[in-house]
């Protein structure tokens, strides 16, 4: 599985877990549902802004790990 699924696994799970439904988390993260649904389908190539708005809504942060 790559990083990216690993993401919106995560975005869907924490999202369920909270008992969010997608539209409310599009509200809370100022994005739209449109854009939430293609992201948790990985269908969305979602800007980094927009992924940190969404996860931040859902009480979670990013931690980033450069490879050379």
């Amino acid at each position: 599985m790559s990083e990216i699924e690993d993401i919106i696994n995560t975005i869907k799970k924490r999202r369920t877990l909270l008992r969010i439904n997608q539209e409310d988390l599009a509200q809370i993260a100022g994005t739209s549902l449109r854009t939430l649904k293609a992201i948790e389908s990985g269908k969305g190539n979602p800007t980094l802004r927009k992924l940190l708005k969404i996860l931040n809504a859902i009480g979670m942060t990013v931690k980033a790990e450069i490879r050379s």
